[in-house]
């Protein structure tokens, strides 16, 4: 067994790759494991995956697999799941990069906490600016429990730092099936990954260890991209709000769901303008919804929470019904 899979999935990154490539072999060892994963990219983000996969598998194990069709970041992270033998788990995206000697470290820290998991902050590119982002959580090297950490409900906290890159996992979490992501989540697949995990793991900590580059503002990404996958977020948060309204603690937890859910749909709103037109229309009616299918005691609770110019706009919005079709007009 590896002492490590990383799992990177790509897509239409080869301008990017090289250094996502470079860098893996910057942290090779021959008991780490490489699963690459295209994507179904239509641009030469193959050629260069396959060719580094054969180079790569002179000083680590590589397993390169090519999917014809995307099927979005979830999907291929789980193809890459499904795939991996390590004793301990983690991503990179194909358009990000691992400092030099980071993985040997990461694990090292992990075998030495010996709890489910790890999260490490990380550096944010931006063109040539460089941002530490660290995890919400003040205690550093000290093993905690997940669910403890996901409150309070009007606070940022861990389950607000979801970057699943940000973090190494141990096995025993996939044989419980607590890694997989939503199958055919385009965006926002890691909230309701990081939510079931800091509902269901036992033990996990935060170890200030940087290493992972994560570089924001790059074009093909989806969070510049304005098109109707960025609505994702929507079955992905109604997910949240679902599994924790079962959750053993539901009365605790359910406020901090909802509440996230509305600044993550308030923000979406105040930047609509980056959405296709069409997009941008159906970006209300689907956030609309949303807020009427929350429970109406534990929204209303939450927006007489907010601040009073977030919670009007809310409020509208709430109240805002879809116009009925006009008879001849989009009716089978």
């Amino acid at each position: 067994m590896p002492k490590l899979s990383v799992i990177v999935p790509f897509r239409n990154v080869r301008q990017y790759a090289p250094d996502a490539l470079r860098s893996l072999r910057a942290n090779a060892r021959p008991d780490f494991e490489f699963v690459l994963v295209d994507d179904g990219s239509q641009d030469d983000t193959p050629v260069l995956v396959e060719r580094a996969a054969e180079e790569l598998s002179r000083v680590a194990r590589v397993c390169f697999l090519r999917r014809e069709r995307a099927g979005g970041i979830a999907t291929a992270r789980n193809a890459g799941l499904d795939a991996a033998e390590g004793a301990y788990l983690t991503f990179l995206d194909g358009d990000d990069w691992y400092a030099p000697g980071y993985l040997p470290r990461l694990v090292a820290a992990a075998e030495e906490l010996g709890c489910d998991f790890l999260r490490t902050d990380h550096v944010r590119v931006t063109g040539r600016a460089r941002t530490v982002r660290r995890v919400p959580v003040g205690l550093r090297d000290e093993v905690l429990d997940p669910r403890e950490v996901i409150l309070p409900a009007d606070r940022t906290t861990a389950v607000d730092y979801p970057q699943a890159w940000a973090g190494v996992y141990h096995r025993r979490l996939l044989e419980r099936g607590l890694l997989h992501f939503p199958d055919g989540l385009r965006t926002a697949e890691d909230r309701p990954w990081i939510w079931r995990l800091h509902r269901e793991a036992e033990s996990f900590a935060v170890v200030g260890l940087l290493g992972v580059f994560y570089r924001k503002g790059v074009a093909s990404s989806l969070t510049r991209v304005g098109d109707e996958r960025q609505l994702d977020f929507v079955p992905a948060f109604d997910r949240v709000v679902a599994q924790t309204a079962e959750d053993r603690d539901a009365d605790r937890l359910l406020p901090k769901a909802v509440r996230t859910y509305c600044a993550v749909i308030d923000r979406h709103l105040a930047e609509r303008d980056k959405f296709e037109p069409a997009v941008a229309a159906r970006l209300r009616a689907v956030c609309g919804d949303a807020l009427r299918r929350l429970p109406r005691d534990v929204l209303d609770e939450v927006l007489d929470s907010m601040d009073a110019g977030r919670a009007a706009r809310l409020r509208r919005l709430r109240r805002l019904r879809r116009a009925p079709l006009r008879a001849g007009r989009g009716a089978a």
